[in-house]
């Protein structure tokens, strides 16, 4: 997994971004909010990854603030969010109006966002709410919440990446990650969650 990018910037438009590594340009989706914080062209920039790979094909997405890649890599953690309108979300609201309307259980404020219907955001709500609650209670008392948000989905995210690489269809893989992660918690290594859904398979 490509976690970050620390290069110069060659390119950039409101939904991608191209950060030249050693002569190499790397294509990143970016979300608005990282596109309005961006340097010029031409500057030093470093871009924080989330790589998402399928049957045709890799995509890059990037965020400027390690905070706005957690509270994505929370929301394609929900199944039937995959990493577009992931990428619509934080684009269409900041990351503390997404975590209050969370939070609070606005449903209409989620489902106003391109792409979420009324499912969608009732489930987002439901999976993350106490999540991000406690988020904010361990941010009250000090505690950096991010290395925490990202551990726990980046095992998720890479699980499923291996599983899909090992022939899984992602849909399937993604209904037997919940129900394993359900059945036994959310502190399962990388390892265990392959090992589970191998077994269950």
């Amino acid at each position: 997994m490509i976690a970050y990018l620390d290069g110069k910037l060659a390119y950039k438009d409101a939904t991608q971004a191209i950060v030249d590594i050693l002569g190499v340009g790397y294509e990143v989706r970016i979300s608005l909010a990282t596109f309005s914080k961006l340097p010029a062209e031409g500057a030093a920039t470093k871009i924080y990854t989330y790589q998402h790979i399928k049957e045709d094909g890799q995509t890059l997405y990037g965020f400027l603030d390690p905070s706005e890649k957690a509270l994505f890599m929370q929301l394609i953690s929900v199944s039937g969010i995959g990493p577009g309108t992931g990428i619509v979300m934080v684009s269409s609201m900041s990351v503390g109006e997404i975590r209050e309307a969370i939070v609070s259980g606005n449903v209409r404020a989620i489902q106003a966002i391109k792409g979420v219907g009324p499912k969608t955001a009732q489930r987002v709500i439901l999976e993350l709410q106490d999540k991000l609650r406690k988020d904010e209670l361990l941010a009250k008392a000090g505690v950096d919440t991010v290395p925490l948000a990202r551990q726990h989905n980046t095992r998720r995210a890479e699980a499923l990446q291996a599983l899909v690489t090992l022939g899984f269809a992602r849909a399937a893989a993604e209904k037997q990650l919940d129900q394993i992660q359900h059945k036994h918690g959310g502190e399962l290594s990388v390892e265990e969650l392959i090992k589970f859904a191998l077994k269950s398979h």
